[in-house]
Formats: structure tokens, sequence, C-alpha cells
């Protein structure tokens, strides 16, 4: 069994979410949708109360704990991409199922859980060797909204994505 297991506190629709996550990502289900046993401040009984899911391989618990703490920025959940396709097929998911654009690959769903969607050539650029190559890959990065990684390619090798 996991030892820890991230808790993210929905206002009654963790199993929606849970359900959008598995439909979108690989390696992503609902595994149980706990039921509550009596009535609570924001539920009835029998509404879902917890629901374990998992996404991308790791595991999650969804929490219908009520209107009082929205998601915020300060906890985002970075997803590896490895061409456009599938850096557009998940920020499209995101963004066109209810969430909005932010900058820089940033983007949040319609329950307010920020995600990063990144091309693992952006990791590369950022991470170059050459600092010129490096600066140009951030540089390019910081005009985006969904990272291009045709654009990304090009500003490390000095091109114009056109080219």
């Amino acid at each position: 069994m996991t030892k820890i297991v991230p808790c993210l506190w929905y206002d009654g629709t963790a199993e929606e979410a849970a359900t959008f996550y598995a439909a979108t990502f690989p390696d992503s289900h609902v595994d149980k949708v706990h039921r509550a046993p009596g009535d609570y401040p924001d539920g009835k009984q029998g509404d879902a109360l917890t629901v374990e899911f998992t996404v991308c391989g790791m595991a999650f618990l969804g929490l219908n704990g009520g209107p009082r703490y929205p998601h915020s920025e300060a906890v985002s959940f970075q997803v590896y991409t490895d061409d456009q396709e599938e850096t557009d097929r998940y920020w499209n998911a995101i963004v066109g199922g209810g969430g909005s654009e932010s900058m820089c690959g940033w983007c949040k769903d319609k329950w307010g859980l920020s995600w990063q969607i990144t091309p693992r050539v952006l990791m590369q650029a950022l991470s170059n060797p050459d600092p010129a190559a490096a600066k140009r890959g951030f540089e390019a990065m910081m005009t985006m909204k969904k990272i291009d990684v045709a654009t990304i390619e090009a500003a490390i090798a000095g091109e114009s994505a056109s080219a």
C-alpha cells in the first residue's frame, strides 16, 4: 500500500473530476467511490464523500469537503509530453473542458486545479548545457500559453520557427 497519497479538496465534484482525469490521461482510472454513511456539513448520506483515483499511474484521493478551500497555483501537476500532438490533446481537453489558459504551459481545469502541460523538449531546452540555447528556449517559452514544440526546437537551434 502507498504510504502517501495527495488529497485534493473538491466542492462536491470529486467523482466528476476523477472521471474526467481517467478519460483524459493514460494509466488513469477511478478506483473507488466511498459514499457518506450520514449527512455532513456539505453533503448528505449517500453522496460521494471521497473518491480514490489514479492519474498517470499516481494515486490521489478526492474529498468532497465543500467550498471552503479552493485550489490555487501553489500546487500544480506537471505532465510531460513527447510531442505536439500529445501536448495539444491534454491542453485541449483541460482548457476545452471548461478550464482556462495561462502562460508558459500552465492551464487550469474547470475545478481550479493547475496543470503544466510540458513537452520534454522544453525541459531539455531549459537544462541545455549551452547557456545561450537555454536562454533562447526560455525566452521562447515566456511568450507562449500552450507550448509550441517546433518553436522551442527552433529556439534551441538558434533558428526561427518558420525556417
